[in-house]
C-alpha cells in the first residue's frame, strides 16, 4: 500500500516544479516586453525632440517673415510722400535678410551710374591697359553742360591734365560729371562697360549715354536705368570683390565712404559716426516732376554686418527735402529692424 502513496507523491512534485518553471517563464517574458518597451520609448525621445527642434525653427521663420513683412509695410507707408515711383531693394549680405519694394522696374540712374564706370575703369587698370598715376588730358570739349555738376570744370575752366585716380575720386566722391565723361572712354565706352556688366552676371543696368549727352535732353536720363535689384547686385560685387582685386576695392570704398553728395539721403537718418560707402543720382525738375533722386550703398551695422541697399525716387512731385526724406526713412527703418 505505501508504494502507490510514494509514486503520487513523486508525481505531485513534479507538478509543483512544472508550475515554478512556467512563473519563471512567465516573470522572464514579462520582464522583456517591460525592458523592450522602455527602450523602444527611450528610442522615441529623439524624435520628439527633434520634432520640438523643427517647431522651435518654424516659429523663428514665421517670426522672421512676420518681421519683414512689418518692414515692408512700413516702407510702402513711407514711400507716399515721394508723390511718385520709388523702388527699393536691401539685404544684409552675410544673412541674406531681404526686403523689397518694385525691385524690378527701371528707374533712371543718373549719377549712380558712375559707380559701375568706374568699377569698370578699374578693372582696365588690373588688365594693365590703364595707370592710376597716369595723366589724362582734360580739355574745354570734356567738359559737361552749365548747370550740370563738374567741379573739374569749375577749377580747371581753361582745361588740365588729371591723373586717373583723381578722376575716379571726382567722378565718386564729388559726383563730377566731366570726370565721368572722360572715364567711360578710358573704360572703352558703354559697350565695354555693358560687357563688364555682363561679366558679373548683372543684366538689369544698362549704361548707353555720356552725362553731356543726358543733360542734351529730358527723355536721355531714362535710357540709362537700373532695377533696384541689379544695383543692389552692383553693391554685392563690390562687397565680394567680384570683378575687382582687394586694392581696387578698398580704393573704390573709400571714395564712397568720402561721396559729399546727399548726406540727407541713406545718411540722414543714421547714427553719427555709421560707415556708409554710398553713390548718389539727381535729376533736374521739369514742370514740377523730379526724375530721380537716388541713393545706393553699403552700411555697416552695428553687429558688423553689412546691408547693401538701394533706393530710387523716380518721376516725383516731391520737394527735395520729401524725396530725401523718403530714403533717409526708408534707411532708418530697415537700420532698425536688422541692426539688432
Amino acid at each position: 500500500m505505501a508504494q502507490p502513496n510514494r509514486l503520487q507523491e513523486i508525481r505531485i512534485s513534479r507538478i509543483a516544479k512544472l508550475k515554478n518553471v512556467k512563473r519563471i517563464f512567465l516573470t522572464f517574458t514579462l520582464l522583456c516586453v517591460s525592458l523592450t518597451s522602455a527602450c523602444s520609448r527611450g528610442g522615441t525621445r529623439p524624435q520628439k525632440e527633434n520634432s520640438t527642434a523643427k517647431l522651435t525653427n518654424s516659429q523663428e521663420a514665421e517670426v522672421e517673415d512676420a518681421r519683414t513683412k512689418k518692414l515692408r509695410n512700413e516702407i510702402e507707408q513711407i514711400t507716399l510722400a515721394a508723390k511718385g515711383r520709388v523702388g527699393v531693394a536691401a539685404v544684409v549680405l552675410e544673412t541674406g535678410e531681404t526686403v523689397s519694394l518694385s525691385p524690378h522696374d527701371h528707374f533712371p540712374m543718373q549719377s549712380v551710374y558712375k559707380l559701375p564706370i568706374s568699377m569698370a575703369v578699374l578693372k582696365q587698370v588690373e588688365a594693365g591697359k590703364i595707370k592710376l598715376d597716369q595723366k589724362v588730358s582734360v580739355t574745354k570739349k570734356d567738359f559737361v553742360r552749365a548747370g550740370q555738376n563738374s567741379p573739374i570744370r569749375d577749377k580747371y575752366p581753361n582745361g588740365t591734365e588729371i591723373t586717373v585716380n583723381e578722376l575716379l575720386r571726382y567722378a565718386i566722391s564729388e559726383s563730377d560729371g566731366t570726370a565721368s565723361d572722360v572715364l567711360i572712354k578710358l573704360a572703352g565706352g558703354p559697350g565695354a562697360i555693358q560687357t563688364y556688366l555682363s561679366e558679373l552676371k548683372i543684366t538689369d543696368l544698362t549704361v548707353l549715354n555720356t552725362e553731356k549727352e543726358i543733360g542734351q535732353d529730358w527723355e536721355t536720363q531714362y535710357r540709362n536705368w537700373s532695377s533696384p535689384e541689379a544695383a543692389v547686385a552692383l553693391l554685392r560685387a563690390l562687397h565680394e570683390r567680384r570683378g575687382l582685386s582687394g586694392s581696387s576695392q578698398t580704393l573704390l570704398l573709400k571714395f564712397m565712404i568720402e561721396s559729399t553728395p546727399g548726406p540727407k539721403r541713406l545718411k540722414g537718418l543714421l547714427p553719427t559716426g555709421t560707415i556708409i560707402a554710398h553713390k548718389t543720382g539727381t535729376s533736374g525738375t521739369e514742370n514740377g516732376i523730379t526724375a530721380a533722386t537716388n541713393d545706393i550703398g553699403i552700411i555697416t551695422l552695428p553687429n558688423g554686418k553689412h546691408l547693401a541697399i538701394a533706393v530710387f525716387v523716380a518721376d516725383s512731385a516731391a520737394d527735395e527735402a520729401s524725396r530725401e526724406g523718403v530714403i533717409a526713412k526708408i534707411a532708418r527703418a530697415v537700420w532698425d529692424t536688422w541692426s539688432r
